[in-house]
């Protein structure tokens, strides 16, 4: 599969190119053209530690929204491969917009919800491009309700611009379920890790985000709003979506200094697109610490623990 290379990522195109048209030819290549490959490598690795760690707010949502990027469902199978998808809200339909059902990681037996896209158009438009609706977040309720009678941690994978504002979802009470969500997520008797693995966008994330542990991808973001749709209402001009970014700080550098997010997992060079494997790994280490650490806790307790963690969140002046 080709890459796709965002704007600021062009001048390392530049170099894959002439990388490759050498590669092609490895066999054949004299031992100038050799040495040349082993600098135009050592060029282009240090052209991309130079452009990844001085990423801007916009470009990391960028990277965030990159095609190539993993999704819920290569994270879920990848870590957790008995996983079993369990299917409907038991009220209306199916939503592919999200997955969820029950899978083992190492020790802990979980259960996964996590929001999917697509990776190609038939894909996004089954998965409404992870844009949930109503059956959605009551799927997700009704899996979190089964972990908490089987004693199961949950886990929610967040990757979405918000919940589907269709008049069929209004319809069907999609301001209603998520605010369900919130209410039984804020008491459920067993952990919740909530991982940002790439947008994090309204009510639409939070409707399977609230948690005991707020973890996120190094390239990601998290926010009440779109830049897009913040730039639309503040500006009249969602052109100006780069400057809304900058003032709403939604990556995780900001949000951990808000105490929003708990914990940043760093990602390969260039994003975690690059390199799988390691971007699991990372995660799974991640949340077998985070397992760890939230099973010594009372299920009575977890109420009490939220409470003080999102009572930290705001402040008010008289």
């Amino acid at each position: 599969m080709s890459y796709y290379y965002l704007e600021f990522e062009k001048p390392i195109k530049k170099l894959d190119d002439i990388i490759s048209s050498y590669e092609v030819r490895l066999g054949d290549l004299s031992k100038e053209d050799q040495e040349s490959l082993i600098e135009k490598k050592r060029e282009r690795s240090d052209l991309m530690k130079s452009i990844y760690s001085n990423l801007n707010r916009w470009q990391r949502i960028q990277l965030a929204r990159h095609p190539q990027r993993p999704y819920s469902l290569d994270y879920i199978n990848y870590l957790s491969p008995d996983f079993i998808e369990l299917h409907g809200d038991r009220y209306f339909m199916d939503d592919p917009a999200v997955v969820a059902g029950l899978g083992s990681m190492g020790g802990y037996k979980i259960a996964w919800i996590g929001q999917q896209k697509g990776r190609n158009t038939k894909e996004n438009i089954y998965r409404n491009f992870g844009m949930m609706r109503p059956e959605g977040y009551r799927k997700a309720l009704r899996i979190m309700k089964l972990a908490e009678k089987f004693n199961l941690p949950v886990v929610s994978l967040v990757d979405t611009i918000g919940a589907y504002p269709g008049i069929g979802a209004e319809e069907r009470g999609q301001g209603e379920a998520i605010a369900k969500n919130l209410l039984k997520m804020s008491s459920l008797k067993v952990p919740i890790i909530s991982v940002v693995i790439g947008e994090g966008a309204s009510g639409g994330a939070l409707g399977i985000g609230l948690c005991d542990r707020m973890i996120m991808m190094e390239n990601t973001w998290y926010s009440v709003i779109s830049p897009e749709g913040c730039a639309s209402i503040l500006f009249r001009d969602a052109k100006r979506a780069q400057d809304a970014a900058e003032e709403l700080k939604p990556i995780p550098s900001d949000l951990i200094k808000m105490g929003i997010c708990d914990e940043i997992i760093a990602e390969p060079n260039g994003g975690a697109h690059r390199d799988f494997d390691a971007s699991a790994i990372a995660l799974k280490a991640s949340l077998q610490n985070n397992l760890h650490d939230l099973s010594k806790i009372e299920p009575s307790s977890h109420i009490d623990n939220r409470i003080n963690k999102y009572d930290k969140l705001g402040y008010y002046e008289e």
